[in-house]
């Protein structure tokens, strides 16, 4: 039906411009001019149709997202500290494997984001700062030793994606750091400009994806993009009312092949109107700490999650 649609406009457009090019001349304007001005806005009024039905196919309705301008105003008005992405801290072991001391830790993330300014720089964008720390922690073995901190900091630009005043998603450009503060054989350490963009199909359903192009600069972690990957999409699932979440997140590796890390996730709210959940994770592949970057890791995590209450414009 929606090819039929785009031939059916297609002729028309063409049935136009033919009328256009054969009716006679009333005013002094070269035929070949005002040819090409009624062309072009045959072009211009096919373009937008498209974009709409393109538009109105991959976005639902939504109460939530019907007035972009009340959720950037209320985004301005929120402090301009505060959580970026998941904060949490569980606990797991590799599968398929006998726990030990040695496959078994703790995993815990801090991420937190700062709004330098707000939607008052040309095109409604915003500058902001972010801070994520993932830390692994040996809680199994003596002396509880972190086995690795790895540190992200950033400097971005956002906007946010708007169409009839329908809250679309947004978009982002950012400088990243990435290292895990550690010196000798152990420092690793690697830079990204990164392009990222995140988009609100309904209530329920968002998709996130970022590029980067890779910055590497520790002499021990040359071949990070390998493991590490050059671009990610993700998938995010919410219940109404946001009780229930699942994400699925697909990292692209390094080469030619269909080779990637995975992170699957569910959490369960715990509370009432509270942003606390139950959270389960799974990881399955490469670069999960930047120590062990070429280390292969199927692990399942249980524990719990903040997550940020509010639809983040980085």
């Amino acid at each position: 039906m929606r090819k039929l649609l785009t031939s059916l406009i297609l002729c028309l457009v063409v049935i136009q411009s033919s009328y256009s090019q054969n009716e006679p001349i009333q005013d002094t304007i070269p035929a070949e001019n005002k040819v090409d001005s009624t062309s072009t806005k045959n072009i211009g009024q096919f373009i937008s149709h498209q974009t709409d039905v393109i538009v109105g196919s991959l976005f639902g309705s939504s109460r939530q997202l019907s007035n972009a301008d009340s959720i950037i105003n209320k985004f301005d008005a929120l402090p301009s500290f505060g959580i970026y992405k998941d904060n949490y801290f569980i606990v797991g072991t590799n599968l398929f494997e006998k726990p030990t001391d040695m496959n078994s830790d703790a995993k815990f993330q801090v991420s937190i984001r700062h709004r330098l300014t707000n939607s008052t720089l040309p095109f409604k964008t915003y500058f902001f700062l972010t801070y994520t720390q993932k830390a692994f922690w040996n809680v199994f073995q003596e002396s509880f030793p972190f086995r690795d901190l790895n540190f992200n900091p950033t400097l971005g630009l956002g906007r946010a994606l708007v169409r009839d005043n329908r809250f679309l998603g947004t978009i982002s450009f950012q400088f990243e750091h990435e290292s895990n503060g550690k010196d000798g054989e152990d420092s690793r350490s690697w830079n990204k400009i990164s392009f990222g963009a995140y988009l609100a199909f309904n209530d329920r359903w968002t998709f996130h994806t970022k590029a980067w192009i890779p910055l590497v600069d520790g002499g021990n972690n040359k071949d990070i993009v390998r493991y590490s990957g050059w671009g990610l999409i993700g998938m995010d699932y919410s219940s109404p009312k946001k009780k229930y979440n699942a994400g699925l997140l697909i990292t692209k590796r390094g080469g030619v092949n269909l080779n990637a890390n995975i992170i699957a996730n569910f959490s369960i709210r715990l509370f009432n109107d509270d942003n606390q959940y139950l959270f389960l994770e799974y990881y399955n592949g490469y670069g999960e700490s930047m120590l062990d970057y070429k280390q292969y890791r199927q692990r399942l995590r249980l524990g719990i999650v903040i997550k940020p209450s509010f639809i983040s414009l980085y």
